[in-house]
């Protein structure tokens, strides 16, 4: 059988594109959820239970979203992934890298160990360390980007603009995670995002946000940009230095011109990239994973 499952709580417009993408390839895809998944230890049985499939594995998975819970619940769902590919099945993206671009901290490091341009980031634990941290940077003229270690689409960001804003100072889960905001080249707030497949970018746009937030869920507008080679260059070492098989790199063009990596996504949306080119990303990601690992 040519089965691939899905992991996803949510299939909507990208599972459904991905499906039609797979059907096209000759591959039967279906959803699961992770938190459905069980593991099953014992002499003559598979090790893996995943709802759909009956004594027996997939030809491949595709990571389409890491459900939230508790540290147990969260590393049971890795150790899902993590056994799977024990099993030969391949995981797309690999486990280990969709581990280190969940976690904002990991990835922060490894781009800076990789000296690629990325914020001035602090992440603590300390209450106070974290009020001294953002108060300082206020007295030199910078905002302050609180965000939450763990999270996607723009949820929970904050920015510290003056000292009665640090009531907004909060943690994630009992850790800070801070950076310097960049303001960006131009009038508007926007930044960039570019796709990377295979270490192959394939495509780029502009994101416009109402306000500094880019973010497409809370309402930016997408539109075109020339992929130029130092976009693409700068958001191909990004997928090497955190060995992503496919990313969306966020990338903001600063007042002076150069360009900093703002986020790392290993679990990337494409539909308003979509909106801005003719490509149909859905069948290049598959196609990427069947010819790289099925076939």
């Amino acid at each position: 059988m040519k089965n691939i499952v899905i992991f996803t709580d949510d299939p909507g417009w990208h599972g459904k594109q991905l499906q039609q993408a797979f059907a096209n390839l000759g591959y039967t895809s279906f959803f699961a959820s992770l938190t459905n998944c069980q593991l099953h230890i014992s002499p003559h049985a598979i090790p893996i239970i995943i709802p759909g499939l009956k004594e027996s594995l997939p030809c491949a998975v595709f990571v389409r979203g890491i459900p939230g819970g508790s540290l147990a619940e969260v590393t049971f769902y890795l150790n899902i992934l993590h056994s799977l590919k024990k099993l030969n099945v391949p995981v797309y993206n690999q486990v280990n890298a969709i581990e280190h671009t969940v976690d904002k901290a990991a990835t922060s490091f490894l781009l800076h160990q990789a000296k690629l341009p990325t914020p001035t980031t602090w992440v603590v634990k300390n209450t106070n360390d974290a009020i001294a941290i953002t108060k300082n940077e206020l007295q030199q003229g910078h905002f302050v980007i609180c965000k939450p270690l763990f999270g996607s689409q723009g949820k929970g960001i904050r920015r510290i603009e003056k000292t009665s804003d640090l009531l907004w100072l909060t943690s994630s889960q009992g850790i800070f995670y801070l950076q310097r905001f960049i303001n960006c080249l131009g009038n508007d707030f926007s930044d960039i995002r570019v796709f990377v497949i295979n270490q192959i970018a394939i495509s780029a746009m502009r994101r416009k946000g109402k306000y500094w937030l880019n973010n497409v869920a809370l309402g930016a507008h997408c539109e075109p940009i020339e992929l130029t080679d130092a976009l693409a260059k700068l958001a191909t070492k990004a997928t090497l230095a955190l060995n992503l098989e496919y990313a969306g790199i966020d990338i903001i063009q600063d007042t002076s011109g150069h360009y900093t990596i703002i986020e790392v996504n290993s679990i990337p949306a494409w539909k308003g990239l979509e909106s801005t080119c003719s490509i149909n990303i859905a069948q290049l990601l598959a196609d990427d994973l069947i010819n790289r690992f099925i076939n």
